[in-house]
């Protein structure tokens, strides 16, 4: 009997439990114009915490090393949405241009196929059903969603300032409010620490990759490569696929303006540079304790840009990424973070350890 009323409370509480998370995954898509904007502001201060805290340790007030480290990304943005700005409105307009060309480059192949006898089945209904062209409007979506996000940039902008202003006394907070002063809490240090990690390594390698893809394509001619730098550096965020979907658009462009080899050579330029920096450095400066299998990063793009729209494919990884580390920050749901990881995972390096600096 006592087994059996075991059962009907866990199961009690397993329904419960799974209907407090439609509504809040409801509650997240109703508020997006709101969420997404806290989200981003949210992994911005925890990418500039190191920085704030570098300066502390050498004696600066927390204001103005909040307001350094602020004014610092602010011209960081600033000088991208200068440079990118003007590629972005000059790619929306010329995009019909784009598609028209590629649909014709595909006919004239479907035909080349049908001449030398190969059946082609309906070689009009096959274009219209595998428009490459579709793989060049989603990026000038995407592109925009994110210019949506930023137009909130005074929020954002506000919400980081308070994150950090606050971020080092929220100890002091916490250990007040449970009553165990001078106590440590070693599962929201894990947690903050392994954010901070992943937060800062990932943009500096999404950042270097970015970089090296713009140079690339400026090389070789392709139109807007800074444009194609940003997104290779946002869609960095996501392992595994973010570089191949990085890599399409780029190679069909190259293929309209120039030529297949241009295309090719963009392929094996994105191959080279995402080898280096997604096999090579980006796991010896991290290692892999924070990683997803590819399934889990597969519905998590799914998942995260359903309930958030085109910024949610960017912060899909990041977000379950946090839910991961947060997990494995407990005894009691580590089995989650281990089910969501990839198969094997040898143990992450341990956290640099960070200047503590007293408040100003």
């Amino acid at each position: 009997m006592l087994i059996e009323q075991q059962r009907r409370s866990h199961v009690v509480r397993g329904l419960v439990a799974a209907a407090a998370l439609v509504i809040v995954i409801a509650g997240l898509r109703s508020a997006r114009p709101v969420v997404v904007p806290m989200l981003v502001a949210a992994f911005v201060a925890f990418a500039c915490l190191p920085a704030v805290n570098k300066l502390r340790s050498w004696r600066v007030p927390k204001v103005l090393a909040v307001l350094f480290v602020v004014l610092g990304v602010v011209a960081v943005v600033f000088a991208i949405a200068a440079f990118v700005g003007s590629s972005l409105t000059a790619f929306v307009q010329t995009l019909p241009f784009y598609q028209a060309r590629l649909g014709t480059q595909v006919a004239d192949l479907l035909a080349w196929f049908a001449e030398r006898g190969f059946e082609v089945p309906d070689s009009a209904q096959l274009q219209d059903t595998i428009d490459p062209g579709v793989a060049l409007s989603l990026v000038a979506t995407l592109l925009n969603g994110v210019g949506d996000t930023l137009a909130n940039g005074l929020l954002i902008l506000l919400t980081v300032v308070f994150i950090l202003l606050e971020a080092s006394s929220f100890r002091v907070k916490v250990q007040r409010a449970f009553h165990r002063e001078g106590s440590s809490f070693p599962q929201i240090a894990a947690f903050a620490s392994g954010m901070k990690q992943y937060l800062v390594i990932k943009t500096m390698v999404s950042l270097v990759t970015g970089t090296l893809v713009a140079v690339w394509l400026a090389i070789l001619g392709v139109d807007f490569p800074l444009l194609w730098g940003l997104l290779a550096f946002l869609l960095n965020y996501i392992p595994n696929i973010g570089s191949i979907l990085a890599a399409i658009p780029a190679s069909l462009l190259a293929l309209v303006q120039i030529s297949l080899g241009a295309a090719l050579l963009v392929v094996l330029g994105f191959l080279v540079i995402n080898i280096v920096m997604g096999n090579m450095i980006e796991p010896r400066w991290m290692g892999r304790g924070v990683g997803l299998s590819p399934l889990v990063v597969f519905f998590s793009l799914i998942f995260w840009g359903w309930v958030l729209g085109p910024m949610g494919l960017i912060l899909s990884v990041p977000l379950s990424v946090t839910v991961k580390i947060a997990l494995e920050s407990s005894e009691e749901t580590r089995w989650v973070a281990v089910l969501l990881g990839p198969e094997n995972v040898p143990k992450a390096p341990e956290p640099l350890p960070e200047p503590v600096a007293s408040d100003a």
